[in-house]
C-alpha cells in the first residue's frame, strides 16, 4: 500500500488551493500555507516518493555526512551529493574576504593574483582539488551534523556553589545529542525526553543556513507477544523448528521487544523539492537508529510549519500531481499486454476490458508506484562481544563509527540497499538559494 504518495501530492493540492503569496530571503517568492502534517507506517514499504524520481544516493549521503558530525561540503562533493553546493558558494562571494584572497594563500604560487572563482562549477572544483580551499570556504558553520554531534554548551561564570563560593570563571560542555540518545534508547526507552535539536539559538548567526528541520523525537513502545510473532521470520527466527516459540524463546533469539517511531519537526518547508527529501532521510534515521538498539520501526511522522512551494516549481507540482486518463488513453496503455494473449481480438477486448488485463493499467499520470522496501546489513557494525557479526550490537559505538572512513565507505557503496525501488521519471526544479 503507498499512501505516502497520495498524502504527498495531496499537500501539493493544498498548497496551490489554499496558498498564500509571500516574499522569501531568496527573492523567488511563494505560495504558502501553515501547520501541516505526514504520517507513514514504517510497515507499508520504505518512504520514498514513486511519483518522481528521487536521488536516493544522495539522501544516504547527507544523512551519513549529519551522522559524522561534518560541517564541510568536501565529504558531500567528493561523494557526488551536490545539494549544498548553492548554499556554501552564495556564502563564499559575500564574504568580505572574498576577493582580497590571493593566490599564493591558497597554492603558494603566483602571488598578487586575487583567487575569484567566478562560477560555481569553478568553486566545487576548488573545493574538491585543494584541501586549504575546501577547509576554508567549504565549512557551512555549526549546522546540522556539528549539534547533532558536537553541541556546545557555554557556562558563564557567576554562579554561587555549594560551598558558598562564587564561580567566577567559564566552563564549555560539548553535548554529543546522537549519543545520548542511543544510550537513554537503551537505558529508559520510556523517557519523554529522547530528542535531538539542530536549533541552537546562541549559534544561528554563524551558520551559512539556519537548519529547516530543527528537531526530532523518538518514542517507543512495547510489542505485544503477537507483534513479536509477527515479525519473528524477518529477524532470522527458523520457524521451521519452532512455529509458536515462547517468550524465552524469542528472547534468546533476539527478537525486539519494542517499536520505535520518529517525529521530526519544520519551521521551512521547500516542499516539491525539499520534503520528499527529508521524508526519505529521516525514515532512513530511523531504521538506522531501529537496528542499532534492536527495535521495530514503527510510525514516521513529520510536523509541517511554513509549507511552501516556490513560484518557479508550479507547473512541477502540477505536473507530479498528475491528471486522470481518460478512457481512451487507457485503451492506448492496455492495448499492447493484450495483443500479446488475444492476438487480432484485442481491440475488440480491450474496450471493454481495459481493468482485466493481466497488468494493471494506470488511471492517471503520476499513478504511484507500490514503495520499496530497505535493506540494511549490520554484519560489520561493532558489536557488544567485540567481533562483528558475534552478539548483540553495539548501539554507541555504531554512531561513534561514523567517523570511520571505511564504514561510512560500506554504508554508501554496499550496506545500505534500496529494494524494488519503481518511480515515475524526474521532474527538475530550480534549487533557491
Amino acid at each position: 500500500m503507498n499512501n505516502l504518495d497520495k498524502q504527498y501530492t495531496d499537500l501539493l493540492q493544498d498548497i496551490l488551493d489554499n496558498g498564500h503569496q509571500k516574499g522569501d530571503r531568496t527573492g523567488t517568492g511563494t505560495i504558502s500555507v501553515f501547520g501541516r502534517q505526514i504520517r507513514h507506517k514504517m510497515s507499508e514499504g520504505f518512504p520514498l516518493i514513486t511519483t518522481k524520481k528521487m536521488f536516493w544516493k544522495g539522501i544516504v549521503t547527507e544523512l551519513v555526512w549529519f551522522l559524522r558530525g561534518d560541517t564541510n561540503i568536501k565529504f558531500l562533493i567528493d561523494n557526488n551529493c551536490h545539494i549544498w553546493d548553492g548554499d556554501a558558494y552564495k556564502n563564499y562571494i559575500n564574504n568580505p574576504d572574498y576577493k582580497a584572497e590571493s593566490v599564493a594563500d591558497l597554492m603558494g604560487s603566483q602571488a598578487g593574483q586575487l583567487v575569484k572563482c567566478s562560477t560555481q562549477e569553478e568553486f566545487v572544483e576548488k573545493i574538491k582539488t585543494d584541501d586549504w580551499f575546501a577547509k576554508k570556504w567549504g565549512d557551512l558553520g555549526p549546522v546540522y551534523g556539528k549539534q547533532w554531534r558536537d553541541w556546545k554548551h557555554i557556562k558563564e561564570g557567576g554562579y554561587l556553589l555549594k560551598n558558598g563560593n562564587e564561580d567566577t570563571g567559564t566552563t564549555t560542555k560539548r553535548i554529543d545529542q546522537i549519543a545520548n540518545l542511543i544510550n537513554d534508547l537503551k537505558t529508559n526507552p520510556d523517557s519523554r525526553r529522547l530528542m535531538v535539536s539542530a536549533w541552537h539559538v546562541g549559534e544561528i548567526d554563524e551558520m551559512t543556513l539556519p537548519p529547516c528541520h530543527f528537531g526530532f523525537q523518538v518514542y517507543t513502545r512495547e510489542l505485544s507477544l503477537n507483534e513479536r510473532h509477527d515479525i519473528k521470520e524477518q529477524y532470522g527466527f527458523d520457524c521451521r523448528k519452532l512455529a509458536k516459540p515462547s517468550i524465552k524463546q524469542l528472547d534468546d533469539a533476539n527478537i525486539p521487544t519494542r517499536a520505535i517511531s520518529l517525529m521530526f519537526n519544520m519551521r521551512s518547508v521547500d516542499t516539491f523539492l525539499g520534503l520528499p527529501f527529508n521524508i526519505a532521510s529521516y525514515g532512513l534515521l530511523l531504521e538506522i537508529i531501529a537496528k542499532a538498539v534492536n527495535m521495530v520501526p514503527d510510525e514516521l511522522i513529520g510536523n509541517l510549519g511554513d509549507v511552501h512551494l516556490y513560484s518557479n516549481h508550479i507547473e512541477q507540482a502540477k505536473e507530479q500531481i498528475g491528471r486522470k486518463l481518460s478512457l481512451e488513453e487507457r485503451h492506448q496503455l492496455a492495448l499492447p499486454i493484450w495483443k500479446e494473449k488475444y492476438g487480432p481480438l484485442a481491440d475488440m477486448m480491450v474496450m471493454t476490458n481495459v481493468d482485466n488485463t493481466p497488468y494493471k493499467i494506470p488511471r492517471s499520470t503520476r499513478e504511484p508506484y507500490p514503495l520499496p522496501q530497505l535493506n540494511i546489513n549490520t554484519e560489520f557494525w561493532p558489536t557488544e562481544s567485540g567481533e562483528c557479526g558475534i552478539g548483540a550490537i553495539d548501539a554507541v559505538a555504531v554512531f561513534n563509527n561514523f567517523t570511520n572512513e571505511h564504514f561510512c565507505k560500506c554504508l554508501l557503496e554496499e550496506d545500505i540497499q534500496l529494494v524494488n525501488y519503481q518511480s515515475h521519471s524526474i521532474i527538475k526544479a530550480p534549487l533557491s538559494n
